[in-house]
């Protein structure tokens, strides 16, 4: 039988022992006073999701992708942060790829069982071909979940880039990868039940590496999602947007950028700043690999 006792995320709350007789008032506040914590134990990782930044954005600097590969909530978070990439970023699909214990119908039922093969994370590693320049991260709360540790083995033995991200102190899956991430967040208000904040621990920590290596490989400018898909009416809007509050410039200027732009938000914003029409801009993007910033910078110092 698997002792769990000592894992923190499973021990009892001494602040919700009597969580059953709590008001819905009550349970809010130690729900919020909990989630709180969780901040706080991410604050305590925050140079190793440098490190994990910096590595996420190497890899894909050389061609290489963001896999994310866990079970349950984590894998469920995992696959909600791979597929907001595109939109948000402007990546070809398969740049982030999200990965769950048991297949894409664990995403919508839940298939408990799945996370207890080890050989499973291998093979589903295996089925996307990854390779050296891949950045792997396994997503576990209990730091023990055998199929991330044995797609995070495996990810090794290949020698791609691996981090790992725990909610309990020196994790067995920190030990395997390359970097362990460990936001410690103590018992849950509902004993065991890691969806919360240690859910929210690792959400929080997805979000700073996936939006940190975009921003590195030059998907953002000054605070702008400058890569943007326009895939529906309201982004549309968004990014005419976007490219006003860069440019400081009038609504109609910016829809004609836009339009000699192909709609390419980077592009257009480019564009108005230097001064040059759509296919000189470009250049001196590609000149700039894509960063904006640098573009503007280069040009200036010609």
């Amino acid at each position: 039988m698997l002792d769990l006792s000592t894992l923190t995320t499973e021990q009892r709350n001494p602040l919700t022992l009597e969580l059953d007789t709590f008001s819905a008032m009550q349970i809010a506040e130690a729900m919020n006073l909990e989630d709180s914590n969780a901040v706080k134990a991410v604050g305590h990782t925050l140079p190793q999701v440098a490190q994990a930044i910096e590595l996420a954005a190497k890899c894909l600097s050389a061609g290489g992708r963001i896999v994310y590969l866990g079970a349950g909530t984590s894998g469920r978070l995992g696959v909600l942060d791979a597929v907001e990439c595109p939109p948000t970023f402007g990546v070809d699909v398969g740049a982030v790829v999200g990965l769950i214990a048991g297949g894409k119908n664990a995403f919508v039922e839940a298939q408990e069982g799945a996370e207890d093969d080890a050989l499973q994370g291998e093979k589903d590693l295996r089925g996307i071909e990854i390779t050296e320049r891949d950045f792997i991260v396994g997503l576990t709360a209990s730091g023990r979940t055998p199929y991330v540790l044995g797609g995070l083995t495996y990810a090794r033995k290949l020698g791609c880039k691996t981090a790992a991200i725990a909610c309990v102190p020196s994790s067995a899956v920190g030990e395997i990868a390359e970097l362990a991430i460990e936001p410690v967040t103590g018992p849950e208000v509902l004993t065991g039940s890691t969806r919360l904040k240690a859910g929210t621990a690792q959400k929080l920590v997805l979000n700073m590496i996936s939006t940190g290596a975009m921003t590195l490989s030059g998907k953002v400018y000054q605070n702008l999602m400058v890569d943007v898909k326009q895939t529906n009416e309201k982004l549309h809007a968004r990014a005419r947007n976007i490219v006003v509050e860069a440019c400081n410039c009038d609504p109609e200027v910016a829809s004609a950028a836009l339009e000699e732009a192909d709609g390419s938000v980077k592009l257009a914003v480019t564009s108005i700043l230097l001064g040059l029409p759509a296919d000189q801009a470009a250049e001196a993007l590609a000149a700039s690999g894509g960063h904006v910033r640098q573009a503007l910078k280069e040009s200036s110092e010609c």
